[in-house]
């Protein structure tokens, strides 16, 4: 029995690999979104095959700021290719959607190096652009709005706390992972369905910044999940999205049907 697990588990490993770096993310179709004369770069995935009459999830990722630019690939260094993978692809058919954020540009309207500031009133022109994307795509593919999704790293793990903040009723789970929240602003998304990620020895954006935003949610009344890994730098995100129980609870979430 041990014997025949093991087996499954390298057929796994190797399945999953198969494709190159490359290869997988040539399966995100390049992109450009324009409104009011602003452009925003992306990638989009989709699944293989659409059944008629059938609503599929929507994930949002938001790359770190090293990322930035105007190559429209950039974005696609770290952890989304795991959604173009075959056994992914087949286990969760969702389409995805990857923006690039401008060089010099950020998600979030607060930077990670001056955490304290906090939100401003206006959003950012590339997160703006980003919301006014996810209307167009809604209205123009069979995405299922009770199973919108998002998750980002580092700079994006700020974005994704901000762009729940400010819709604190269009997703049906977040994911930030190494991020930081403006702490004033959260029990707005209390009942949003929220997994944190953190390396307890992050030396670019402080393991604080998760830890509190924990705390800041728990006394709100909400129940986030945190996972915090002990040895652990800045790319948490590597353990992050390499858990296949994240994508489980991913994409169970789903928003209460209207009233």
């Amino acid at each position: 029995m041990r014997l025949c697990l093991a087996v499954l588990a390298l057929w796994s490993v190797f399945s999953m690999s198969s494709l190159s770096a490359e290869e997988l993310a040539d399966r995100f179709e390049k992109r450009v979104f324009e409104a009011e004369g602003a452009k925003l770069g992306y990638r989009f995935l989709a699944p293989k095959t659409l059944k008629n009459g059938q609503k599929y999830p929507l994930v949002i990722f938001l790359h770190g700021a090293g990322e930035r630019g105007d190559d429209n690939t950039a974005q696609l260094i770290h952890g989304v290719k795991r959604f173009a993978q075959d056994d992914f692809l087949e286990k969760y058919p969702c389409f995805v959607v990857a923006p690039q954020c401008p060089s010099g540009k950020i998600w979030a309207s607060f930077s990670w190096l001056e955490p304290e500031k906090g939100m401003l009133e206006e959003q950012t022109e590339p997160m703006a652009l980003l919301v006014k994307a996810i209307d167009s795509l809604e209205k123009a593919l069979p995405i299922d709005s009770q199973r919108i999704y998002v998750t980002g790293l580092s700079m994006g793990g700020y974005g994704t706390w901000e762009l729940a903040i400010r819709h604190p009723k269009k997703f049906a789970a977040i994911a930030p992972v190494c991020g930081g929240a403006d702490l004033s602003k959260l029990a707005v998304i209390k009942d949003v369905p929220t997994w944190v990620f953190h390396g307890a020895k992050d030396g670019a954006v402080k393991v604080e910044r998760s830890r509190e935003a924990i705390e800041t949610l728990k006394k709100a009344g909400g129940k986030p999940i945190y996972t915090e890994y002990p040895e652990v730098g800045h790319d948490s995100w590597n353990n992050a999205y390499a858990d296949q129980k994240f994508y489980e609870w991913l994409f169970a979430q789903k928003l209460p049907a209207s009233k």
